[in-house]
């Protein structure tokens, strides 16, 4: 079954309603490695309960549509569609405890050709049931590796960040543990790819790899660390293409530029035992 262009554009997803509490916040922020210097005290705010704050990174998780390219409505060939990008705006601190509603909508599609593949961009907006505030944007691109050539619209795909041609201003190494994917699942991801070494292989890796979510989440450890004194509110907006997985018990090595003028800031994460370039043209706008 091929895309339908309209019919996808047109797609009315489900709400969904995501209930949370202060465990499920400390059990998001050990999964993506806060906490892995217990004397920090700094990162103990993201995974104690006295002072205990949400990492912010943890919205990208809230009201998740689930693995929706697999309904066969969409018309995408499932099996090989990537997650290419990521990308969020933070509008307000997200309490520690509560009920966040979304419904995710299609925004944009565009065909590469035949045999390139096609993009398909949603969003989501996290609304807090109890006040009626939106906290958060979530901005997810998939590439959908054989559905190109269905005749649809061939815009431009959106530019990413440029990377400086110059030493980073900042450079961030935070570790993995082997044990990482097997704890960042507990979140809601289950996807047999990260924890199950048969069908990591029968997707072609090695061994079993750490969650695309996650490697995101390490690359906002990374930024609010090094650019914002691990305030919560520190970050605007994360954005980043996801270009190679990261085995659990890597190094991710996160390189920092700042952009003259702005509270922006450019990045790019390694794993560094491989020298493999994981995520790519990151942009960061921070506050103040």
């Amino acid at each position: 079954m091929a895309i339908d262009y309209d019919r996808l554009m047109a797609r009315e997803f489900p709400v969904v309603r995501h209930r949370y509490d202060p465990k499920d916040v400390m059990l998001y922020a050990l999964g993506i490695g806060l906490g892995h210097d217990p004397l920090d005290e700094q990162q103990l705010r993201f995974v104690y309960e006295e002072n205990l704050a949400v990492f912010p990174t943890m919205a990208s998780i809230m009201a998740y549509p689930g693995l929706w390219s697999r309904e066969p409505d969409t018309g995408l060939d499932w099996e090989y569609t990537l997650h290419a990008e990521q990308g969020m705006k933070f509008l307000k601190p997200i309490p520690i405890s509560g009920e966040i509603e979304a419904q995710t909508r299609v925004t944009g599609i565009v065909d590469k050709g035949e045999g390139r593949g096609a993009i398909v961009y949603t969003e989501r907006t996290g609304i807090d049931t109890a006040t009626g505030d939106a906290l958060f944007q979530v901005f997810h691109t998939t590439f959908a590796r054989r559905d190109g050539g269905y005749g649809g619209p061939s815009d431009s795909a959106r530019p990413p960040a440029a990377i400086p041609d110059r030493a980073p201003d900042i450079t961030c190494d935070l570790p993995t543990i082997p044990q990482q994917a097997l704890l960042y699942r507990l979140n809601g991801d289950p996807n047999p790819h990260n924890v199950d070494p048969k069908a990591a292989r029968t997707s072609g890796f090695e061994r079993p790899i750490l969650h695309g979510l996650c490697t995101y989440g390490i690359a906002g450890h990374a930024l609010l660390r090094s650019c914002c004194d691990y305030a919560p509110d520190g970050l605007s907006s994360l954005n980043v293409r996801l270009s190679a997985p990261v085995y659990p018990g890597e190094t991710i090595r996160t390189k920092i530029w700042w952009q003259p003028g702005d509270a922006k800031a450019v990045f790019q994460s390694i794993a560094l035992e491989r020298d493999a370039i994981v995520l790519n043209n990151g942009e960061a706008e921070l506050k103040g």
